[in-house]
């Protein structure tokens, strides 16, 4: 650049001096002038053809010149090249990337921070019916109606996915993700789950079916049971002693089989079908007399810290149902003079419940699978307690039910916290009184 730049500026002085030399030859200024303004005309084209390729869209052949303009127009072309090339590569990466997408079975959907649908690949055209000449850019609420899915995008916690049916098809379950990036623009993910759908209520129902077909053949077993020992005579104590166990074990056997029917009507029905002002101080309170009368041999220490006029919008059964569980495990694994605290508050959030014991503990790594079914941390334990291992499962699908959650805390012989959150919208009042 710099050789070029110094023989334009040698070529502008000879062409000075040429025309300053024929000036005085002639004794008169014209030449030098003549000199000036073919130089000035010149760069002036230079400039009219540069300006015409730049607004030509192929840029294919640059204008033939010399000197700095001919050095300028290879430079400008080497970057108009470099430019091409890297927009093709550009290109060839989207359309790579696009065929990538499209050639998912999952549903793919880019929505920007108003809503609007912005892109979506074949299996969203298959899955959700959406045309591309009269779809982009509408909201896709107006697209996809299920008011669970609105609900779900307004409210904005996407930590669980979302299952509905296809727009289209009835029979086909969607399951939906949403990833929140850029400046409110979310990336919605959708597959087909309709045979694992189809296979979870399968087992729903063989589980309730199963249920409910052991239901007489144990009452009747236990019926049996209950007669032989009314009857049975003291000196034989060995056969007394074996229909006891066995007595024992229809009555774990009956606790299972009334478990199994209630979570299956807590997930097989449609949540809120009995909605109560339901007096939380006096259900507690009964708990409260019913876990002393249990654990009179280990001599618990109980206390109830609960608002008087304690209310909560709920359904009493499930929430009986649920503060039980919750209080009999405690009962169950503190150990002999323990403590165990019942406590209900209010605040903006809304209204909580929580059992506290200072028994043997949880580990942590635990904690999240606590409320699967039938899962245990210690399968040691299971003769000693005689729990069903449906009980925490049994409250978390109470909560659902009620819009609420269940927190669990727990420490390694230090003991272990229950607590459950109800919305605000399920309060009735403010408390005025506080007894234990």
């Amino acid at each position: 650049m710099k050789a070029s730049l110094a023989k334009e500026v040698n070529r502008i002085a000879g062409l000075i001096s040429l025309a300053a030399l024929t000036a005085l030859a002639v004794g008169h200024t014209w030449p030098l002038l003549v000199g000036l303004g073919g130089y000035i005309i010149w760069s002036t084209r230079q400039l009219f053809a540069l300006y015409s390729w730049l607004v030509r869209d192929d840029h294919t052949e640059p204008p033939d010149s010399i000197g700095l303009w001919g050095e300028f127009y290879t430079r400008l072309e080497h970057l108009f090249q470099k430019e091409r090339r890297a927009q093709e590569n550009l290109q060839g990466i989207i359309h790579r990337a696009q065929q990538s997408v499209n050639a998912l079975d999952d549903v793919v959907i880019l929505i920007d921070q108003h809503g609007y649908l912005e892109y979506w690949n074949h299996a969203a055209e298959r899955a959700m019916g959406f045309n591309a000449r009269q779809d982009l850019g509408q909201p896709l609420t107006n697209l996809i109606r299920h008011p669970r899915f609105t609900g779900y995008l307004s409210k904005g916690d996407f930590q669980d996915p979302l299952e509905i049916p296809s727009p289209v098809n009835d029979n086909r379950i969607l399951q939906f993700r949403v990833t929140e990036f850029g400046i409110g623009e979310q990336l919605l993910i959708a597959r087909d789950v309709t045979r694992l759908h189809h296979l979870e209520q399968m087992r729903k129902d063989f589980v309730a079916n199963v249920s409910h077909e052991l239901k007489t053949p144990l009452t009747v077993l236990k019926g049996y049971l209950e007669t032989l020992l009314d009857t049975l005579p003291e000196e034989q104590a060995r056969l007394r002693r074996a229909l006891m166990q066995m007595d024992n074990q229809s009555n774990r056997m009956e606790a299972l089989v009334a478990d199994l029917l209630l979570l299956a009507r807590l997930e097989g029905t449609e949540a809120d079908s009995v909605r109560q002002a339901v007096p939380v101080h006096g259900m507690l309170n009964r708990m409260k007399e019913n876990a002393l009368a249990i654990s009179s041999d280990k001599n618990h220490q109980i206390e109830l810290d609960v608002p008087l006029d304690a209310r909560l919008i709920a359904n009493p059964a499930e929430l009986e149902s649920a503060f039980g569980n919750l209080i009999t495990n405690a009962v169950k694994y503190t150990p002999a003079n323990g403590t165990i605290r019942i406590r209900w508050w209010q605040d903006t959030r809304g209204a909580h419940f929580s059992v506290t014991d200072n028994g043997i503990g949880i580990d942590p790594a635990h904690i999240p699978r606590l409320t699967e079914r039938f899962y245990r941390p210690d399968n040691s334990r299971v003769t000693e307690t005689g729990g069903t291992g449906l009980g925490l499962a049994i409250v978390k699908h109470v909560m659902i039910r009620h819009n609420g959650r269940l927190e669990i805390t727990s420490e390694l012989s230090k003991g272990s916290t229950f607590t459950c959150h109800f919305p605000a919208e399920r309060l009735v009042s403010k408390p005025t009184a506080v007894a234990g």
